[in-house]
């Protein structure tokens, strides 16, 4: 018998702990960070310990930005669960948030050695969390702008670089189209130019054509230039090619890229020269020149580097020597492909990449190792990156509204790959109103307005003033939800997203309903399964209002009666409806209501119906459920 009653009491304390952990979840769901952990650590205290609830723990707190609780339950779980990379990234921005670096740093590269294979990162979960957490926090408080530009064609169009007013890049849109790369059957690259204006923030066009007036293009690839700040010399890539206009092939069968240069005489490049960093076995291109015109940074596959592809600087000395390649080392380079280096007028230095954590394919970075060697990579986020490959990035110099390129494949271009352009507008918007009591529409002053983010996380919070007016900043083009909550008041809540019109203010009033009417805690109706007094998890949800007005006061008192409709038995109705009001009275008893603020629980049947829907009356069912309810009653305040 003993057995017996050890076994039922395990079986009912797993049962009251799983109810518990799922009526957490619905909080969770509902963004009620704060009650969900509250519930998920009393399931915890009760040695409920599993990767859920350690976890959605973690998740509260980082949700509600207490980056310190956050760590303390994402470590618990890291030390006993294999948890996913989504989760483990949070805890990494956390252990940032605190500034514990150095254990950020360790699970960084643990990140990164369980998502790397083939120096592509894989995981679209973690992909998605970096867009919204990380990689759009990216100008904040600006809209960006990336628009296609109207001279793309059906082949691949990449690689920007603006001299004077003219946009030099390379395309497969060969006049000969009989002659076509073997690899992506496409024509050979060559590189053109076309002018650009910029007025009121618009570009204009003409037609691009052909390099001027050069004997740069040859019957094979040509791409990624860079001309020096006179204008004088240009360095670009070229396939390798010999004195007889032919590929040359290594022993391997493969072509390798060069990087040449040519000075300017008159309009015509001329006197093509190849550079001595090249090498016969490995490629060499993308060149890329710093501000001051001393240094060219390049792309190579040679050996000695950290992986497929890695980024490398030479000094430019003078009769077309250069100094020794030197790698730039882990800082910049991985195990995947580092390529399409750049570098700003302010030393800003810019690549793509698949090696470093992204959001898919090719990223660009940015870096100021250039004056901090010690510094790290930053994603450039959306919508800069996509989930396809973003490459070739350039900053105009001369152009006064940092307008910049680049290149990608993402969908919605007019060919293989497309340039775009991106500048920055402000937009901003607000939503504001006022919070008021449903009731009779007075103001609510010191009401919490929380604003919370697409993934769930609250991104900013206010409180109403003492006319009840609130007002929150948004971002253009933006997923939001608004709740408003006051103490012993239901929530109320609005999910909306904003356009891309600058300063424009949504309106909007919230109404909180009092739970406390007259000598009553009023909620929404609790909900019984046919014939059942267990208390289901939707009215366990509602039930939280009666905990929280009861913690709020803690000297009240209140009576508890249930009510059935007249359907079934009299005797029947009556005993269910007992049950169900001491069900309800022992749910908030679990709760850590001490008992005797219940004075009492008593059923009523359907002895006290609302309605003329007595035994035998025809009724429809929304009449009928007019019966079923449940009153809480305040006998001292």
């Amino acid at each position: 018998m003993k057995t017996k009653f050890l076994i039922f009491l395990l079986v009912f304390c797993t049962g009251v702990i799983s109810a518990q952990i799922k009526l957490a979840d619905k909080f969770f769901s509902n963004y009620g960070y704060i009650k969900a952990a509250d519930l998920y650590e009393k399931a915890y205290e009760s040695g409920e310990i599993n990767e859920h609830i350690l976890l959605r723990l973690g998740d509260c707190y980082y949700n509600n930005s207490n980056s310190k609780k956050a760590v303390f339950w994402y470590g618990k779980a890291v030390d006993k669960y294999n948890i996913d990379t989504e989760h483990l990234f949070k805890y990494i921005q956390s252990l940032k948030s605190i500034g514990n670096f150095a254990e950020a740093d360790i699970w960084t590269k643990k990140f990164i050695e369980s998502q790397n294979k083939d120096g592509q990162i894989k995981d679209y979960k973690t992909n998605n969390l970096l867009i919204y957490n990380e990689l759009n926090t990216i100008n904040k408080d600006l809209s960006i702008t990336v628009k296609s530009l109207p001279f793309n064609s059906k082949y691949s169009d990449f690689g920007s670089f603006i001299y004077k007013n003219e946009l030099f890049f390379a395309s497969a849109r060969g006049l000969n189209e009989t002659k076509k790369y073997g690899w992506n059957k496409e024509p050979f690259l060559d590189l053109y130019q076309v002018s650009v204006k910029e007025i009121d923030k618009k570009l204009e066009f003409n037609q691009p054509d052909l390099i001027k007036a050069s004997k740069i293009n040859s019957d094979y690839h040509e791409a990624t230039i860079a001309i020096t700040n006179d204008g004088k010399t240009i360095y670009f890539t070229r396939d390798n090619v010999t004195r007889k206009n032919k590929l040359d092939y290594d022993k391997k069968g493969t072509t390798h890229l060069k990087i040449y240069k040519a000075s300017l005489i008159g309009d015509s490049w001329e006197n093509i020269k190849e550079l001595p960093i090249n090498d016969e076995k490995y490629s060499t291109g993308h060149p890329a020149l710093s501000p001051d015109n001393k240094k060219l940074y390049f792309v190579s596959d040679r050996e000695g580097g950290f992986g497929n592809t890695d980024i490398y600087v030479v000094d430019i000395l003078e009769k077309n020597k250069f100094s020794k390649p030197k790698n730039l080392g882990p800082k910049i380079n991985t195990i995947g492909r580092e390529m399409f280096p750049f570098v700003s007028k302010d030393s800003l230095f810019y690549f793509s990449s698949d090696g470093h954590i992204n959001m898919g394919l090719l990223d660009i970075f940015k870096s100021n190792i250039l004056k901090d060697t010690i510094s790290e990579p930053q994603n450039l986020g959306a919508p800069y990156n996509s989930g396809y490959d973003d490459f070739a990035y350039f900053v105009d110099p001369s152009n006064e509204n940092q307008r910049s390129y680049l290149s990608s494949n993402r969908p919605g271009g007019k060919g293989n790959d497309d340039i775009y352009t991106i500048y920055s507008k402000e937009c901003a918007q607000t939503i504001k109103g006022i919070i008021r009591d449903k009731k009779n529409n007075e103001n609510i002053s010191n009401a919490s307005v929380k604003l919370i983010d697409e993934t769930g996380k609250i991104i900013n919070e206010t409180t109403s003033d003492i006319n009840g007016a609130y007002q929150i900043a948004l971002e253009c083009d933006k997923q939001y939800t608004v709740v408003a909550t006051t103490k012993a008041f239901s929530d109320d809540r609005k999910t909306f997203k904003t356009d891309d019109k600058n300063g424009n203010v949504i309106e909007h009033d919230f109404f909180l309903q009092s739970l406390i009417q007259g000598n009553q805690i009023v909620i929404k109706p609790i909900f019984f399964d046919f014939g059942k007094w267990n208390i289901r998890l939707d009215a366990q949800y509602e039930l939280e209002n009666i905990v929280d007005v009861l913690n709020l006061h803690p000297n009240m008192v209140i009576k508890i009666e249930a009510h059935t409709d007249s359907r079934g038995r009299d005797k029947f109705n009556l005993r269910l409806s007992d049950k169900r009001a001491k069900a309800t009275r022992d749910h908030l008893i679990s709760r850590g209501i001490a008992p005797h603020r219940i004075e009492s629980a008593i059923g009523y049947g359907e002895s006290q119906l609302l309605n003329q829907c007595s035994n035998d009356v025809k009724c429809t069912e929304a009449e009928h459920q007019l019966n079923r309810r449940s009153y809480f009653y305040i006998v001292k305040k």
